[in-house]
């Protein structure tokens, strides 16, 4: 059973900076994720396609500037696309989504309100594009009940169907129980989407793969609506240590929000809940009393500090001699 990455920072993630993203952000964030290999990535203001005209979110950039900035990254291998309110649909906002080159466009509402939804979902069909489903307040129905409405919804024609904890208040027994029904009803691939209120996120999107969901939504350091969803570098890195999600370049992931995202964000006053560094060592096992000397190491070699953190530790964890710290380091040259 695999499992595949859906990153969600540039839709969910704008809500902590009102309804969407800068373009310089934007750009910096498609670079980012592009570079490192995340396979779907969902963009554009916090409310989808069509809500800067449809619902006043013009906090935001317009729907063309962010289509316009998606256009150079279209050639990376990621598939790229917007959220859609199934409440706001037009036909004109997915024929905008299709000649941008846009691959999906994913339909939201809350569970239980599937009819509203098979109108714009046979629009992008008709389009030729991926239609993508939230089942939003999923918890709103039993699961019995919500795969029921997943049945509906593939019949629709639809491609994926996402669980999203709305409000994070599931537990991880909810979470698999939700995931493991939806699986069992439907053919097409179940994503879960969870946000970190209780903080069980992880938790519960392990429990969501261990039931067969084939997609995990995530954000970048965590950013989404209210209390974040599962940061997408934490994502990646548990999933690595289960054998997936191994076409992601995670180190170049933590680089690029050490580098460049984490300062951009500090003028909104974000500030990443689990820190890169902080990340390396629940992946490899390092202790955090061995960190002045691997930064030491590090920086007099040039070499990456969580590349050398996670080789070392594969070799002791307990207490990593200097003359191995060094031989490592001149290795990863």
């Amino acid at each position: 059973m695999s499992v595949i990455l859906m990153d969600c920072t540039l839709r969910d993630g704008a809500n902590v900076v009102g309804k969407g993203f800068s373009a310089e952000l934007t750009d910096m964030m498609l670079d980012g994720l592009t570079a490192c290999g995340v396979p779907i990535i969902e963009l554009g203001n916090a409310g989808g396609i069509g809500a800067y005209e449809v619902a006043g979110f013009t906090d935001a950039e317009t729907d063309q500037t962010y289509l316009e900035i998606a256009k150079k990254y279209l050639n990376r291998g990621s598939q790229l696309g917007m959220f859609l309110n199934a409440k706001r649909y037009q036909e004109k906002s997915v024929a905008l989504a299709k000649k941008n080159g846009l691959s999906f466009l994913r339909v939201g509402a809350d569970a239980g309100d599937a009819d509203v939804a098979l109108q714009p979902i046979q629009g992008i069909k008709k389009y030729g594009m991926k239609a993508f489903y939230s089942l939003m307040k999923a918890y709103l129905l039993t699961p019995h009940e919500l795969a029921e409405e997943g049945k509906k919804l593939e019949a629709a024609g639809l491609d994926e169907i996402t669980i999203m904890d709305s409000a994070g208040t599931m537990l991880p027994s909810q979470a698999a129980a939700y995931t493991r029904e939806l699986v069992n009803a439907v053919s097409i691939p179940v994503a879960f989407h969870g946000h970190n209120n209780l903080g069980l996120s992880a938790a519960n999107a392990i429990a969501a793969y261990e039931n067969g969901a084939s997609i995990l939504d995530c954000g970048l350091m965590g950013m989404a609506r209210s209390a974040g969803n599962l940061a997408t570098e934490l994502c990646v890195a548990i999933m690595q240590r289960l054998g997936q999600m191994q076409e992601i370049d995670l180190y170049e992931m933590l680089d690029f929000i050490d580098q460049r995202l984490q300062p951009a964000m500090e003028t909104h006053h974000y500030h990443n809940p689990v820190s890169p560094l902080d990340l390396t060592l629940g992946l490899t096992g390092c202790h955090s009393s061995f960190v002045k000397k691997f930064k030491a190491v590090a920086a007099e070699k040039r070499v990456n500090l969580y590349r050398l953190i996670t080789e070392v530790s594969a070799i002791d964890q307990k207490a990593p001699a200097d003359a191995v710290i060094a031989r490592i380091a001149d290795s990863l040259q």
